[in-house]
């Protein structure tokens, strides 16, 4: 059930003006990828291979009918794999419909051990990316409702909140992702860029009350917001 991919450090003040606009995102999945010519474990996720090459020869030993599909059904894995292999090469609108064919194949009845709860997590990444970021927000809620002790679901929350203008929201979201994983890298850079927003917004009101110096600061933290993540 763990979810295994870390998030790559985002800025989280894409709602805000002094700040670029970006987008939290996935590392690739741990696995090998498929060597060139054939493979004996080729699945219907991967091109058939041309007439005339290694199948057509082995049609011939084994009497097989022309144009039989002899590849594999993928397993769960493997669709997952798939899937975020097209996240990865930004091809959401792709990985949004093998999501969704996949759910509606595991909707009834349930799939053996329970809910896909990377399948969940994949579908809500690809909506935010599509900017369905309603639809990806409700998806993240509720997996932090069922699974708390995962720290992913909460920091993608947690950018969507930031890129609202929602930053106390964000800032609880992010704490409750390093309650769950206290050495979560993504989550701690996100939570420290927060609070910079925390302390332009406290800087920027005490401006306006005329207390000395608070613009001279907020504009100080605006220009550190400024700067890009190294990653």
């Amino acid at each position: 059930m763990t979810i295994k991919t870390r998030l790559i450090p985002a800025l989280l003040a894409a709602a805000l003006l002094w700040l670029p606009i970006g987008a939290a995102e996935a590392q690739g999945m741990p696995g090998g990828s498929a060597s060139p010519g054939r493979s004996n474990n080729a699945t219907t996720l991967d091109e058939p291979p041309p007439e005339g090459g290694w199948d057509a020869l082995a049609r011939l030993l084994e009497a097989a009918k022309p144009g039989v599909d002899t590849r594999l059904q993928p397993t769960p894995s493997q669709i997952t794999d798939k899937i975020e292999q097209l996240i990865s090469t930004g091809r959401n609108e792709e990985a949004l419909a093998m999501i969704e064919k996949r759910l509606a194949q595991t909707a009834n009845p349930p799939p053996p051990g329970g809910t896909d709860v990377q399948l969940e997590f994949q579908h809500a990444r690809v909506l935010a990316a599509l900017g369905r970021e309603q639809e990806a927000l409700d998806i993240y809620e509720d997996m932090t409702s069922r699974f708390p002790e995962l720290p992913e679901p909460w920091n993608n929350m947690a950018v969507i909140y930031a890129k609202r203008g929602e930053i106390d929201r964000a800032e609880t979201a992010l704490r409750n992702a390093l309650r769950a994983d206290p050495d979560y890298a993504a989550a701690r850079a996100n939570l420290a860029d927060v609070q910079l927003l925390q302390a332009r917004r406290s800087y920027g009101e005490a401006a306006k009350l005329g207390v000395t110096g608070s613009g001279n600061k907020a504009r100080a933290v605006d220009n550190l917001l400024k700067e890009p993540s190294k990653q």
